[in-house]
């Protein structure tokens, strides 16, 4: 029976990390048998651990993502909530999907296809959204700690990171692990569960 009560949720995500991208792909499925009112917002793996000691391969990584995040909150800035979980969807389509690791040739596509402007892509490029960038990050951060990573969600005031699945579940799965999600960080005494991942994502 579907569940007719709206629950907030706000999801935090780098558009550049594939496990944020399998579980909102999980989050969009359970959309389908649940309300939920999501809210889309970006956090940053670069500001994550920029302060951490990282591999050079890592770091070289970062740029990249920067590029994507200051996208999105530029968008965000410029032309309104509405058009993040789109220029998300355009984005992650072809980041990982597509598997392209050329900003260049992923953020005019993703533009075009959501109906933004061309020019938008120069926002990418600085960091004049950045304090609006960095709070959306912290805000995300606050709420389950710095010793996590991408994403963060929170439903109904009730915060976590992950959940780290592959591939994201479907139908009945797909509301059953939620329920349970949401069920085990609700309660005020966890802090953890954890195994060791044996599959990359899989996004078929």
């Amino acid at each position: 029976m579907t569940d007719t009560k709206t629950t907030p949720v706000e999801f935090w995500f780098d558009p550049s990390c594939p496990w944020a991208w399998m579980t909102s792909r999980w989050v969009d499925e359970v959309s389908q048998h649940r309300d939920l009112d999501v809210t889309w917002n970006v956090m940053s793996l670069a500001v994550l651990n920029e302060n951490n000691d990282v591999s050079d391969a890592y770091k070289a990584f970062f740029p990249r993502a920067l590029r994507y995040t200051r996208l999105v909150t530029a968008v965000k800035e410029l032309h309104g909530q509405e058009y993040v979980k789109p220029l998300y969807d355009a984005l992650g389509t072809r980041i990982h999907l597509g598997k392209s690791k050329n900003p260049d040739e992923v953020i005019p596509a993703a533009l075009e296809e959501v109906g933004l402007p061309a020019e938008l892509i120069e926002h990418s490029l600085t960091d004049e959204y950045d304090t609006q960038m960095r709070a959306s990050h912290s805000e995300g951060i606050s709420r389950v700690g710095e010793d996590v990573g991408t994403p963060v969600i929170a439903v109904a005031g009730t915060a976590f990171f992950g959940p780290v699945i592959s591939p994201a579940p479907k139908g009945e799965d797909a509301v059953r692990l939620w329920d349970g999600t949401v069920a085990v960080a609700s309660y005020p005494g966890f802090f953890e569960i954890k195994r060791s991942r044996t599959v990359d994502p899989i996004f078929d």
